[in-house]
């Protein structure tokens, strides 16, 4: 599967914005006045930190990103607010109050180790006046955003009146968002899409000492029971992911080995990463796994760091299966579906047995995703096969055409259907295109008259009639 063009997002933060401050020095000796290390400088910088970060990350993937959040109007802020303008944000929501500290982070670091962090910040809850204007501008961007994510630092912006509002503003909108929690009470965030807890947070908001995959399950439970929820992605550091959905079995998803130098804010990444994702059509499960794949990323450099789409579709394609993210069932396919066709998404509709894939195929998949934004490839189950092609077909089985057919850029979601369940796959569907080989005059194509009922259509193309799965299993058998 392909990583979507970001560039088009046009994504709504609201969250904590802090300075990372990093000094980079050597350690060579002891001091002489106390038992701790002196650090020879070498530099100093600063970048965005917390919900900032979150605005980072976004840019350095091409998202058009607005911001919303509070900050103080001394040197620190004005120089925040700067490094916000210069990724292009837009920072009309980003309120400057007179007198209000700036959250700032140091770190000081030495042969790579973290040796000190020193914090300035303030925790006081933002007044009155900073709410209204924070609504109002929310309010009047939400409806050109394609998805919401709140950053939560626990640092006095998001109160929980700010929180009910946020959330009922992007779901009266009809708008995903996306949570990065705080503190013990998870239900404030009730309403939202999916929360994005790391695992120390969600052992604190459940009650349940996480020390293991089975009290990981009962955590996640608990939080989807207690709260609002509608879904939990719980981060495990090197451990990966774990997703959780309403009235489906958790989802895990393993972590690519990597060194770690710095795990300062993968938790943005994720969050940043997963946003774009769903706001461009990719299932919560695909949009976890390249959020996980961003994060292994991210903690592979020194300091607050961001991934480059380079990066990002580098390791994308090393992931070793992509049938565990392409592969759905009718079920799935249909809210996905459902989803996909709200934000405006052309869905392509071909099927067959494609049983020993050839070039023909190929081009079939090829020509097929040029008319739309997401192609499914529909694929006969083995009793279809058999029934259709005769006894010693398929001679691969269902499960090994859906990997071999996920392994296709071109190709977005494959789900395996019985051949007398097709005309109930289009009409859950609702495709704007079905196609098929031009071996097939429209109106002999299954399914025609649904898809023209239901206003969409059906292309055919030319058929390589030199090449077919079963003439070359004839060759094969010939020897």
């Amino acid at each position: 599967m392909n990583i979507p063009n970001f560039e088009n997002c046009r994504i709504l933060v609201i969250g904590d914005l802090m300075l990372d401050e990093y000094v980079w020095g050597d350690v060579e000796r002891i001091s002489p006045e106390a038992p701790v290390q002196i650090v020879s400088v070498r530099s100093e910088d600063d970048t965005l930190g917390g919900a900032g970060n979150v605005v980072n990350n976004l840019a350095a993937l091409g998202a058009k990103v607005s911001v919303a959040g509070v900050i103080g109007d001394s040197d620190n802020g004005k120089c925040l607010l700067g490094k916000l303008r210069e990724l292009g944000a837009d920072v009309g929501g980003v309120i400057q109050e007179h007198g209000r500290l700036t959250t700032r982070k140091t770190r000081v670091i030495a042969a790579n180790q973290h040796v000190l962090r020193i914090d300035r910040e303030s925790r006081k809850e933002i007044s009155g006046q900073t709410l209204e204007q924070i609504t109002e501008f929310v309010e009047k961007k939400i409806s050109e955003s394609d998805a919401v994510l709140i950053s939560d630092y626990g640092k006095g912006l998001l109160t929980n009146t700010l929180l009910s509002r946020l959330i009922a503003v992007a779901k009266y909108h009809g708008k995903i968002t996306i949570a990065d929690p705080k503190g013990l009470d998870f239900s404030k965030y009730s309403g939202v899409y999916v929360l994005t807890p790391n695992k120390k947070e969600a052992a604190l908001a459940s009650g349940i000492d996480i020390a293991d995959e089975i009290s990981l399950l009962e955590a996640g439970k608990r939080l989807l029971e207690k709260t609002g929820i509608e879904n939990l992605l719980i981060t495990c550091g090197k451990d990966g992911m774990m997703l959780f959905e309403r009235d489906k079995a958790p989802h895990k998803i393993i972590a690519e080995a990597r060194q770690v130098y710095d795990v300062s804010g993968a938790g943005d990444t994720v969050a940043a990463v997963l946003g774009l994702a769903l706001a461009s059509g990719m299932s919560l499960e695909a949009g976890a796994a390249l959020a996980n794949t961003a994060a292994g990323i991210v903690v592979g450099k020194l300091g607050t760091a961001t991934v480059s789409r380079e990066e990002l579709t580098s390791a994308w394609h090393k992931c070793p299966d992509n049938s565990l993210i392409k592969h759905k069932s009718l079920s799935e396919l249909s809210s996905l579906v459902r989803e996909l066709k709200r934000k405006g998404k052309q869905i392509v509709l071909t099927n067959g047995c494609f049983d020993l894939l050839h070039t023909g195929h190929i081009m079939l998949f090829s020509a097929s995703k040029q008319l739309g934004d997401i192609l499914i490839v529909a694929i006969d189950d083995d009793a279809s096969v058999r029934a259709l092609k005769g006894n010693g077909r398929p001679v691969i089985a269902a499960r090994e055409r859906v990997r071999i057919l996920s392994a296709l850029d071109s190709v977005d979601y494959v789900t395996i259907f019985s051949s007398d369940e097709l005309k109930k796959l289009i009409e859950t569907l609702k495709p704007d295109v079905l196609t098929k080989g031009s071996n097939y005059s429209p109106e002999k194509v299954l399914g025609y008259e649904i898809v023209e009922r239901l206003g969409g259509r059906v292309v055919l193309f030319p058929v390589n009639d030199g090449v077919s799965s079963s003439d070359i299993i004839n060759m094969i058998k010939k020897g």
